[in-house]
């Protein structure tokens, strides 16, 4: 399974990348068409689908844009077996700074994130 390390580490990359550059299309790349992202509101679930997170990512200045550091971090990375891993990372669009568990699945030949959970925090 170790071989398919460099794989998903490439597609974590692509990830952040494309947080950080505002890049839809990178994240889309990255993203299974039927992903979702999910967070805590006030004790509630909040699921959102990829298409309108990518709609929001569009719309606001991206980090880079704005002259903004990076704060990326890979926690961990385990995989469970050759088509799937999980991902702990943290990363950040300041003020707000995430902790994101992306679970990838290995479709179509690619690694792709099939869900992501994240919590948000006001500082690191």
């Amino acid at each position: 399974m170790s071989n398919e390390l460099p794989a998903i580490e490439a597609a974590v990359t692509d990830y952040l990348d494309g947080l950080y550059e505002g890049d839809a299309e990178k994240l889309a790349r990255v993203f299974h068409p039927t992903s979702a992202l999910t967070f805590e509101v006030k004790g509630e679930l909040k699921p959102l689908a990829r298409d309108a997170w990518l709609d929001g990512v569009r719309s606001r200045p991206s980090p880079k844009s704005q002259g903004l550091a990076r704060h990326d971090h890979v926690l961990q990375i385990d995989m469970s077996s050759p088509t799937s891993a999980f991902v702990k990372l943290k990363c950040a669009i300041p003020p707000r700074y995430f902790t994101d568990y992306l679970c990838f699945l290995k479709v179509e030949g690619r690694w792709q994130v099939a869900q992501k959970v994240f919590a948000t925090a006001a500082e690191p």
